[in-house]
C-alpha cells in the first residue's frame, strides 16, 4: 500500500498492516477536523514504526502488488523502519534510474 501525501509525494508505509489496531487514519483531533498545519485532510499514524512512516496531508491510498520504496526509502532510509530492531537506515540512496525502473515495474504489474 502506498499513501499519497502533500505535493504529490508518494511514500510507502512498509508493513502498514491494516489489521493492526494501533494504526490510525486521523481526520479529527479533540473533536475538531484537522487543521492544514496538522495534516488535513487526513493524517496516517503508524506508531510501531519510525515516525517517517507516518504521514500528514494524506489524500489517498493505492494498493500495490509489491513493496516499492517511497520518498524516504529512495533516499537511504530502511524499507520497514522498526525502531526496536534499529531499522533506521537501509543503505545507499537509489538513483533516479532505479526509481523509474521500480515505478514502471509496479505500473506493469510485473
Amino acid at each position: 500500500m502506498s499513501r499519497d501525501g502533500r505535493a504529490g509525494v508518494h511514500d510507502e508505509p512498509a508493513a502498514l498492516g491494516p489489521r493492526r489496531p494501533d494504526n490510525l487514519i486521523a481526520l479529527k483531533w479533540g473533536g475538531e477536523w484537522l487543521a492544514p498545519e496538522h495534516g488535513w485532510p487526513a493524517r496516517l499514524l503508524v506508531p510501531h514504526l519510525y515516525l517517517w512512516k507516518s504521514a500528514k496531508w494524506v489524500r489517498g491510498f493505492e494498493l500495490l502488488d509489491q513493496d516499492m520504496p517511497g520518498f524516504w526509502e529512495q533516499n537511504g532510509y530502511h524499507m520497514r523502519g522498526d525502531p526496536w530492531l534499529e531499522e533506521r537506515y537501509g543503505g545507499r540512496a537509489l538513483t533516479q534510474h532505479e526509481i523509474n525502473r521500480l515505478r514502471n515495474r509496479s505500473k506493469k504489474g510485473v
